[in-house]
């Protein structure tokens, strides 16, 4: 039985009826294990066709906001959420290669600062060290990034969720790589959005691609300039030229670059915030090259953009850490750092045109033109992970990645010497072989 009568749903799209329901579960109109009304009831009320009260219940389900008990209909869940995408953990005895995870050998040691003075009150009027912005403004110059706006958070994720939490609401469309970062395609519909996934080729997101999502209504984009994962695509010149002549046809959408390989990526940035458009924000941060647990990422953005940034961190975290401030700092200041840094960012390269390499010697296309993976197509992803598995190795299945495109999987080179990566080719060509005799074609 239909119970919540006490909210009244509205909309007459499929995105506005599905925002309602959300906004509804959120503000308590809603309950969990409360049912929704049945399908054609709603469309009779609201005046629109049942396909549009089905499409709009499909995308809630998808979320996680809602679940269908046959015949008892569908009803508010108990804990909205969303399937994760995480990885399965490691088995003992295998050479990991699905983590993403950069090479320890060309990490520095972490040296917080030795003295740290108390202070009254809090940071909340100077957030933000000049030492360090003064560093993070160097930063995103050195690649024609305009650094006149500039802020900190703790970490890519963080900085992303709150740019679109603060730009976007429940319902609205983000545009995302597909393949793309399998923790970003679980934060986006766990923020209430829906996402519309975007072909990515070598040269990064395909613009026409694009510009069919932006004209369905997406109103924000998120998308790597290089390094991308799972890929490796990095854009091109050309490939950035052609990707803003597409978003400068919609100015209002916010354009959001997570460039967290831009230190050991590999290749030239061509990036989309240095092209002048009306919305966007570069984050950047130091987990892949300085270390996993420095938890600090710097920002770079339009005013306004930063405006509501900030105001979010305001009113939650407040600031980032200073002695995590100061870490950084002491880090990116440090040319010993900066010279191991860059002896990773050659390593990685060699790492990685090794083993693409290594597995076209028979025959087996492999992508990854930087950053620290490399992305294989393959036609079963259960049989090739797990067939690795027996012969010692443990890579990615592409299904976590994924939303449209086609299956692959993903290995991570950072750690891997170019003499394994010829024993891991022929273990894959082995694998292929085997699948294809059990399988057929």
């Amino acid at each position: 039985m239909y119970v919540a009568a006490q909210y009244s749903i509205a909309g007459a799209t499929a995105k506005g009826i599905a925002a309602s329901i959300e906004r509804g579960v959120a503000e308590g109109g809603f309950g969990p294990g409360d049912a929704l009304p049945p399908v054609r009831r709603l469309a009779d009320e609201l005046g629109v066709s049942p396909g549009t009260v089905a499409t709009a219940y499909r995308e809630l389900r998808q979320r996680g906001v809602v679940v269908t008990r046959g015949r008892g209909g569908t009803v508010v869940a108990q804990a909205p959420s969303v399937a994760s995408r995480r990885p399965p953990r490691v088995p003992e005895g295998l050479v990991d290669l699905a983590g993403g995870h950069p090479d320890p050998a060309f990490l520095p040691e972490l040296r917080p600062p030795a003295l740290v003075r108390p202070t009254y009150g809090s940071h909340r009027a100077s957030p933000r060290l000049g030492r360090l912005e003064g560093l993070t403004r160097d930063w995103f110059a050195r690649d024609g990034v305009p650094s006149e706006h500039v802020t900190f958070a703790h970490g890519a994720l963080d900085c992303i969720a709150r740019l679109l939490s603060t730009e976007l609401r429940p319902g609205d469309a983000v545009a995302v790589e597909d393949p793309g970062f399998h923790h970003l395609l679980d934060l986006v519909p766990a923020l209430g959005l829906r996402m519309v996934p975007v072909a990515v080729d070598t040269e990064g997101l395909d613009p026409e691609a694009l510009r069919t999502a932006l004209r369905s209504g997406v109103r924000a984009v998120v998308c790597s300039p290089r390094g991308q994962s799972p890929t490796g695509a990095f854009f091109t010149r050309s490939r950035r030229d052609d990707l803003v002549a597409v978003v400068r046809e919609f100015p209002e959408v916010l354009v959001v670059e997570d460039d967290h390989n831009a230190d050991i990526a590999g290749v030239t940035a061509h990036s989309l915030a240095a092209a002048g458009l009306e919305r966007w924000a570069q984050v950047r941060t130091v987990s892949k090259h300085l270390g996993i647990d420095l938890r600090w990422a710097g920002l770079a953005c339009d005013p306004a953009t930063l405006a509501r940034h900030d105001g979010r961190l305001l009113m939650t975290s407040g600031w980032v850490s200073h002695v995590l401030q100061e870490t950084a700092a002491g880090l990116l200041a440090d040319g010993e750092v900066r010279r191991l840094v860059a002896a990773g960012e050659a390593a990685y390269a060699a790492r990685r045109t090794a083993l693409i390499g290594a597995l076209a010697q028979y025959g087996i296309r492999a992508v990854g033109a930087s950053g620290l993976n490399v992305w294989v197509p393959v036609r079963d992803e259960s049989a090739v992970v797990n067939g690795l598995r027996t012969r010692g190795w443990w890579v990615a299945a592409g299904a976590r990645f994924r939303i449209a495109s086609a299956p692959a999987v993903r290995i991570t080179t950072a750690a891997l010497e170019a003499e394994a990566a010829q024993g891991l080719a022929a273990d894959f060509a082995a694998v292929l072989g085997e699948t294809q005799a059990t399988y057929g074609g």
